[in-house]
């Protein structure tokens, strides 16, 4: 079989799923041509210009306007607002022919089959044999919609469903049609995993497929638990949120974000569709609902939903909520429960589950009914919309971000405490579940080699789930593998003679412990091993050091302390770049401060795509003091090439930092300085990250690693670019765009970065550097402004301008 590329893919329709999809196409380096209906008659602004529906720009509105709202969209679609420029428009009347030359056709239109179908009818025209061909549908039927194509046309089609918005949310299921070959299938499921960093998921040609039935399932069942249980939507928000390792808008939340128009969409579907289902009448919509639906209360797009948001007399912004007893808009009440404080000092979600069945008040009830309900539900699903049970839990991961999915849950339950729950509620659990704890088999997983089992139900044994072998999951080798531990990390033997050092504070943030583990895992690596990863698979790479440990020693006057800290954690970057073993960073998620600067001294840096990483610190009163601000000199200079104005260059590192600037994406965190091209990578698959990080910390070790020399040539530019950098900063502060804590601050970095007030350009070393950083540093901490600031964050987690 000759092997399939994608090099150009079509997009028909650019609505937001349509745009949304077109640009994660261009995320990865694919070509994209994204097409859309032609205008009937002519705006305002075109009769104004004389235009007629022959002009090109005419015919081609609907789709570059489209393109052009989804490219400004916050959170944006694009990993570099460069990548749009792979993204050609046109329109189905002209430019459909265009499609014989792309290798996959996406369908995204409206979600009617006859507009879908003639669609396809147009498309086969044109459409070169052999191109896949597939309809981003969440609702019809994958086998009405091939009817009467050719076989080579059924032969390629499937559903593929990414979930909204594409570039965010990691469920792409693939739904098969009646023909659609396994060649086809195993290619989308690889393509999706590898090249769009998605987990795919095959599901079965069954309504709402596998995310959403079971998702709407869920919110359906909490819709009719709210009025039953007499709770707010603030208290449902409060018990579906991060407490149980789910998004922080919850349920009311999200509805409001995605539309309650769509989700009506989909119950509908589900209840018109779905007849034999046991829980048939949940998917029937409640009154207040309706009524809302009637109101056209649809959440943020029309501006209110389950919460409105209104501006007082002074211009002062507020959120409402909908009482649901009356569909009056009031103010939020705040949400308490006694089971949810129990679970405070229980960091690890999975851990809480048993807690929170327990609970002897209203949430405990809550999370008895819902999880019993769930449980029962997804038992009974299977083999209707998936054979196997793991599938549904990557689904709702993937798809809807739950940190773990329904049978991850009941196994953290206990699956015969889940039976108990089931029965106390009154539910039907599938036979095979009773069967599984029959034949031995204790759980729904269980880990063997570094390797995650799923109980098979056919085989009645436990399996491994397929496709492991590009993952490093360091929860299945954590203890098995595990070469020292303290209270800040663990580091384990990733094989192979790769180390890996993982941080296990609080938002993994860097503290003593962390440094000391950073310290031993580059003793260990340089004794016994070839090489050392820093990686981690939590929500966040790291936030930062631990300011509240800064904020004790500044408050207490402890600056003798504070200079030792801070001496260790510049020490320690500097150990960890001058260390006789490769070392390599792999970040993701929040990157921020110490992060950053940990990932700027490592030799390589492999960063996930979702990577926010950046040099915050001004934000809490200081500068970069773990060795940033010395890097960002360095680096300047680095960059100065003959003929250039020096100067100007050093201001865009001095900004990077004085602006606090976070990258979106690792692909923006190139242009800022903090990844270097032709160094660093980027990789779309978190999952295979870990993995890729050993890789290339074993590329580098294989190429016959030596220590880097230490810099003694980093040339600064002493008063003459200090001098720009205080006209500048004062300025700033008589515009007042910054305060005049902001303008000392600045003056305390540009001084780091100038190499003091030197009466010349000098060369010096990365010490002499260093040392003005931690000068810097301390300085600004025995100042009540930064103390105030960093007081703000600790308690609020927002900056302070003061």
């Amino acid at each position: 079989m000759s092997k399939r590329r994608i090099n150009k893919v079509a997009v028909i329709g650019s609505g937001i799923m349509g745009s949304g999809i077109a640009c994660h196409f261009a995320n990865i380096g694919v070509d994209v041509l994204l097409l859309d209906i032609v205008p009937r008659e002519l705006n305002e602004i075109e009769k104004a210009k004389g235009m007629t529906l022959e002009d090109k720009a005419v015919r081609n509105r609907i789709v570059n306007s489209s393109l052009q709202s989804a490219l400004k969209s916050k959170p944006s679609p694009i990993y570099h607002q460069n990548f749009a420029n792979r993204i050609t428009t046109g329109n189905l009347d002209d430019d459909l022919s265009k499609i014989k030359d792309v290798d996959w056709v996406i369908e995204v239109v409206v979600e009617r089959l006859d507009i879908k179908k003639q669609v396809f009818e147009n498309i086969e025209k044109f459409r070169t044999p052999g191109t896949l061909i597939t309809s981003n549908t969440s609702g019809i039927p994958i086998h009405f919609m091939s009817e009467g194509r050719s076989e080579d046309f059924q032969k390629h089609f499937c559903g593929t469903h990414f979930f909204n918005p594409a570039r965010y949310l990691k469920l792409f299921e693939i739904i098969p049609g009646p023909k659609t070959s396994q060649d086809v299938l195993d290619f989308l499921n690889n393509y999706g995993e590898q090249f769009l960093g998605k987990t795919s998921v095959v599901a079965k040609d069954t309504p709402a497929f596998i995310g959403n039935r079971i998702g709407i399932f869920g919110i359906q069942s909490l819709f009719h638990q709210v009025k039953e249980l007499g709770l707010t939507i603030e208290e449902v928000d409060k018990l579906t949120g991060p407490v149980i390792g789910r998004p922080k808008s919850a349920t009311f939340r999200t509805v409001d974000v995605v539309g309650l128009d769509t989700l009506v969409h989909v119950a509908n579907g589900i209840y018109d569709n779905c007849p034999n289902d046991e829980a048939h009448e949940l998917f029937k919509l409640p009154d207040f609902i309706n009524t809302m639906m009637e109101n056209k209360w649809l959440g943020s797009k029309t501006g209110q939903g389950f919460y409105k948001k209104v501006k007082d007399d002074k211009g002062n912004s507020d959120i409402l909520s909908l009482d649901l007893d009356t569909l009056e808009y009031r103010s939020k009440k705040r949400a308490q429960f006694a089971t949810l404080e129990m679970t405070k000092t229980v960091d690890k979600v999975i851990e809480r589950f048993p807690i929170l069945v327990s609970g002897k008040d209203k949430a405990g009830e809550f999370y008895r009914k819902n999880f019993a309900a769930m449980f029962a539900y997804v038992s009974n699903r299977i083999p209707e919309i998936s054979d196997d049970l793991y599938k549904i839990d990557d689904a709702m991961k993937a798809g809807f971000g739950w940190e773990h999915g329904p049978f991850q849950i009941w196994d953290a339950v206990g699956v015969e405490k889940g039976l108990e729950l089931i029965k106390a509620e009154g539910h039907q659990v599938a036979d095979w579940v009773n069967e599984m704890l029959a034949s031995g088999s204790k759980s729904f997983y269980s880990v063997k080699d570094g390797a995650t089992y799923f109980y098979d139900i056919p085989s009645k044994t436990q399996s491994k789930i397929p496709g492991q072998d590009a993952f490093i999951i360091l929860d299945n080798i954590r203890k098995s593998n595990e070469v020292f531990k303290n209270s800040g990390v663990v580091i384990e033997d990733l094989g192979d003679g790769i180390l890996n050092c993982e941080f296990q504070s609080k938002m993994n943030t860097i503290g003593g412990d962390v440094l000391a583990g950073l310290n031993k895992a580059v003793d260990l690596a340089e004794k016994d091993f070839e090489g050392l990863v820093i990686g981690n698979q939590a929500a966040n790479f790291s936030v930062g050091a631990n300011i509240g440990m800064i904020f004790m020693m500044a408050a207490e006057q402890e600056y003798d302390e504070l200079n030792m800290a801070i001496k260790y954690f510049q020490d320690t970057m500097m150990r960890m770049r001058y260390s006789s073993i490769p070392t390599v960073s792999a970040p993701h998620g929040m990157a921020l401060g110490g992060g950053c600067e940990l990932s700027m001294h490592a030799d390589k840096v492999v960063a996930a795509a979702e990577t926010y990483i950046g040099l915050v610190e001004f934000g809490v009163g200081v500068i970069p003091g773990g060795g940033g601000s010395k890097e960002m000199a360095l680096r300047a200079q680095d960059t100065f090439r003959k003929g250039d104005v020096e100067l100007n260059v050093l201001q865009e590192y001095f900004l990077t930092i004085g602006m606090a600037k976070v990258s979106t994406s690792a692909y923006e965190a190139f242009d800022l300085g903090i990844l270097q091209k032709g160094k660093d990578v980027i990789v779309v698959n978190k999952d295979r990250q870990i993995a890729t990080a050993k890789a290339h910390a074993r590329l580098m070790a294989d190429a016959g690693y030596t220590k880097p020399v230490k810099r003694n040539d980093v040339k600064v530019l002493g008063k003459q670019a200090l001098g720009m950098f205080l006209v500048g900063t004062d300025s700033m502060e008589v515009a007042n765009y910054i305060s005049e804590h902001d303008h000392k601050i600045a003056n305390k970095l540009a001084y780091v970065m100038a190499g003091g007030d030197l009466s010349e350009p000098t060369l010096v070393s990365e010490q002499y550097l260093l040392d003005l950083e931690r000068e810097a540093f301390l300085s600004l901490c025995t100042e009540r402004k930064t103390l105030e600031r960093i007081q703000h964050m600790l308690k609020t987690g927002k900056p302070l301008r003061n």
